[in-house]
């Protein structure tokens, strides 16, 4: 099973629910803050589109 842990976006329309929202100003920002959550949470980080990240812990 998997559990979305966190969202990672430049969007902020995009995005809303339950999980913890990390907001960045640029792509470049984007994929660095999913990539140290990703290592930092022991997770895995996904693309979902240009602007959205989610970060998911398998069990």
């Amino acid at each position: 099973m998997a559990k979305i842990v966190g969202v990672v976006t430049t969007n902020r329309q995009k995005v809303g629910g339950g999980s913890p929202i990390f907001f960045a100003n640029d792509r470049e920002e984007l994929q660095k803050i999913a990539h140290l959550l990703e290592k930092i949470m022991d997770c895995a980080a996904h693309l979902i589109d240009e602007d959205l990240f989610i970060i998911v812990k398998r069990q």
